[in-house]
Formats: C-alpha cells, structure tokens, sequence
C-alpha cells in the first residue's frame, strides 16, 4: 500500500506563502526564540540561539504547512489525501498558539472552499464573516483554548465533556456531519483529524478509543468520498501519546481495507536499458511509446504507474527467473 509512488514529498513554505495568511509583525516575532517558546508552548526553546530555533524547529513546522497546501492539490486531482501531519489550527493570521506556529488550514481554505470538521480556533479568527466556509467543530468545551470570540464562527457546534466515550461521540458526530454536509452541501473537504481525544491524553481528556478513531475516519470518509463524491484532505494534527502513530497507521490502513482511499497501481515488465535507455527487447521497444502517451492520457487520477525491469536477456533467457 505504502511505495514512494504514492508519497508525495512537499517543499517548505516561502516567507512570501506565509504572508498570504499571516502579518508581517506575528512573522517577525518568530524571530525571538521567547516568542516561539511561548507559541509552542515549550519553554525550554526561549534559551535557544534562533538560528537554531529557525533551523531546527520552525523549519520542520514549514514543511507541514507546506504538506498541507501539497495535500489540498493532490485531494483535487485524485479526490483524497492525507498529511500524516499539518493541522496547525491553534494559529491564526496574527496570533500563534497551542503548538501551532503556522496557519496552515488557513493557506489551504484560502485556495480552496471548503467544509472543516474538527476543533480548533486560529482558522476561526481567520473565516469569522466568510460565508464560503461552513466549519463543524467537536471539541472539550472544559479545555484550551476556550476562546469564545472565536467560536462565533462556529456553524455546527458539538461541545463535549470531559470522559465522552466513543458511543457518545460517534453518535453525534454521525448525526452532525450527516446534517452539515446536508445543509452546506461542500465542493471541499478539509479534515483536522486529530488523535488528542483519545483515552490517557494529557490535554484533550476525552475518553475515545483506538477503535473509536478508526471508526470516526471511517465515518467522515464514508460520508464525503462514497456517498457523496467529495474530495477531502485530511491532517493528523494533534495527538500527545505514544501509541498515537500507531492508531494513525491502523485507521489509514482500515480506509483502505474499506476502499475508502485506494490506487490503481499498473505495472510494466520490460528488458533492462543500455546507456543509451535502449531495451534489448524488441516488443518492448515497440512498445515504449505508446504506453508512454496512454499513460500520460488515460491514467486515472489515483492510479500508479511502475516500469519494472526484469534484467539483461540473458537474465531473461535464464530457466530460473522469477519472471
């Protein structure tokens, strides 16, 4: 399931990319490592030199914000995508935040109408007036960051306490998403699907299962790529444990267990290329252009294409072969 056909590496976002969404003032106080300490929430990052801060912290955080925009891409083209990172939305265009330095959902939304399920209040601050986006958000109302102005931009409001367990939580996530996409009827889905609801985490106090995340994924797939032909992108965001990659990995790969997300892979056998990228192999010869131009034509938007040599003649001619 897993090839480096199907991952897609991003570049790291430009400070000209940033001031799309962000003021040059909250840029420039990045540049005071106490100030990122406090954005992230770690203290220990004030005492750093901020060329280190830049190089060894910020820049990673670039990246995912750049996965991010990539994603919003790849969801057009192929109808899905995931950034097993990314889901900043703690940061809006002049304030960071609970770990979230960029404003990453909002670079997306602002390329991309949307619909976003999940808790945060960066993106809200950023979308308050903007009636082309209809935000759901299932939060803890009893934690971080309890920023009321933010909420208004809510327009499906599910408020959670503290220990809601998975029969509580899928049952009105299942209700709510069922009636917003009803109402708003999407082009565009971005979902922050964070693992801090899970059981044993220090800061969302939720109490949901590993098999509760599957299912919640499930839901939300199920809802906008089968039954409604939406495409979606979806960030992992938040998540404090351990195990979090773990749970993160099993829902993925129950998404595609369920055909859920899935590739047509296509596979070329063909003799090994000279120096020249000549095949000793006539047919295949004959045959490079046009699989080449079918290819570049008719390969479907989540399909995968992979030439694969099978060695020199002599390889070939070999009774052992594997091919």
């Amino acid at each position: 399931m897993i090839i480096n056909e199907t991952i897609v590496s991003p570049n790291e976002v430009t400070r000209e990319d940033l001031l799309v969404v962000h003021t040059k003032r909250y840029l420039s106080s990045l540049q005071w490592s106490a100030r990122v300490a406090f954005v992230l929430e770690v203290p220990s990052v004030a005492l750093l030199p901020n060329f280190i801060v830049q190089w060894r912290v910020l820049r990673q955080l670039r990246y995912h914000t750049g996965g991010t925009v990539l994603a919003g891409k790849l969801a057009l083209e192929r109808g899905w995508s995931i950034n097993v990172g990314g889901g900043f939305h703690h940061c809006s265009s002049d304030h960071g935040g609970g770990f979230c330095a960029y404003a990453d959902l909002t670079l997306l939304i602002k390329n991309l109408f949307m619909y976003y399920p999940d808790r945060g209040n960066g993106h809200e601050r950023d979308f308050m007036n903007d009636e082309r986006v209809f935000i759901m958000d299932m939060y803890n109302r009893l934690i971080y960051p309890r920023d009321h102005q933010a909420k208004n931009a809510i327009r499906c409001k599910i408020e959670l306490k503290h220990h809601t367990n998975d029969k509580t939580y899928l049952r009105l996530l299942h209700i709510n998403l069922e009636k917003s996409l009803n109402e708003f009827q999407p082009d565009f889905v971005v979902y922050n699907a964070g693992t801090d609801i899970l059981q044993g985490d220090p800061f969302g106090n939720l109490n949901i299962t590993p098999e509760g995340v599957i299912i919640r994924d499930e839901i939300v797939f199920t809802k906008c790529i089968r039954e409604r032909n939406i495409p979606i992108v979806m960030c992992t965001s938040g998540g404090y444990q351990q195990t979090n990659a773990r749970v993160i990995a099993d829902s993925i790969l129950n998404l595609y267990t369920k055909k859920l997300i899935s590739w047509q892979i296509f596979v070329l056998f063909c003799g090994a290329k000279d120096s020249e990228g000549h095949s000793w192999c006539p047919d295949c010869v004959a045959a490079e252009k046009p699989v080449e131009e079918t290819v570049k034509s008719s390969l479907p938007s989540n399909g995968v294409f992979i030439e694969f040599s099978v060695g020199d003649r002599a390889s070939w001619k070999d009774p052992k072969c594997p091919f």
